[in-house]
Order: structure tokens, then sequence, then C-alpha cells
């Protein structure tokens, strides 16, 4: 059997430059950007906004201020009014207490008619009342019956 002849070939892309020319020293390689100073950049930008933060939450509150103060009031008035029918549904499930509300309310009605319903002079006193506490939650003045 004959015996191959094997001849050695380089390439430019195979032979590696010789890095420490030098004996006894080191050259260090520049890594690629780290990780870190990516995470650095995105917490100053971070920092940055959360500094300013108060600020913009600031002007908007004041720019929109009685829009918010209306959503608010609305959203308050909603919760209540939730809290009140839940309370309600609740004393209603108890024995014996939406009857006595329902006798109660009977009562005032009856009571409201008599005293306030049934006569003319009683009927022009209502309406003065009525317009005396409106005129008190408006803000304007009475007029002098």
């Amino acid at each position: 059997m004959p015996e191959q002849e094997f001849t050695e070939t380089t390439s430019k892309e195979a032979t590696v430059p010789e890095i420490n020319s030098q004996t006894g020293t080191i050259t260090k390689l520049q890594p690629p950007a780290q990780p870190q100073d990516e995470w650095l950049k995105y917490g100053e930008q971070i920092s940055s906004f959360l500094a300013s933060l108060p600020e913009y939450v600031g002007n908007f509150f004041n720019q929109y201020k009685q829009p918010l103060v209306s959503v608010g009031l609305i959203v308050g008035a909603i919760v209540g009014v939730k809290v009140l029918l839940a309370v309600l549904d609740a004393l209603n499930d108890i024995p014996l207490v939406a009857p006595t509300f329902e006798l109660i309310g009977i009562g005032y009605s009856a009571w409201f008619v008599y005293r306030y319903l049934l006569k003319a002079s009683t009927r022009k006193e209502l309406t003065t009342e009525i317009t005396t506490l409106k005129s008190q939650v408006v803000g304007k003045q009475v007029p002098e019956a």
C-alpha cells in the first residue's frame, strides 16, 4: 500500500497574528460594550424622568384642575351611591326592618301632606322655605316678601 503524501497548506484566514510580540507582556483586548453601561444609561434616563415627574404632575393638575375636580366628584358620588345601596340592601335582609321603613315613609308622607299641601297658606309657606333654601345653596339674595 503506497503512503500518501500530505502537504501542509495555510490560508491567510487561518493564521492568527501574534498579539503579544514581546515576551512577558500581556496586551488587553477591549471588550465590547458591557451591558452594565447600557443599564447605567437606562437608569440615568429613568432617574431624570422620576426627578421631573412632580413638575409634570403639578403642571397637569394646574392646567386641568376644574375637569379633574368634576370627575373626582362624579366618581365620589357614584361610590357613595353604591355604598348607600349596599347598606340599604343589608338592612333589607334583616327581618321586620323593611316593613318598618315602609311604615315610617308612609307616616312621614302623610304628615307632609297634612302640614304643607292641604291649605293655601301652608303651601305659600312651603314655597317661601324652598325659595330661601334654593337661594342659600345658589348664593343669591332672598327677595323680601
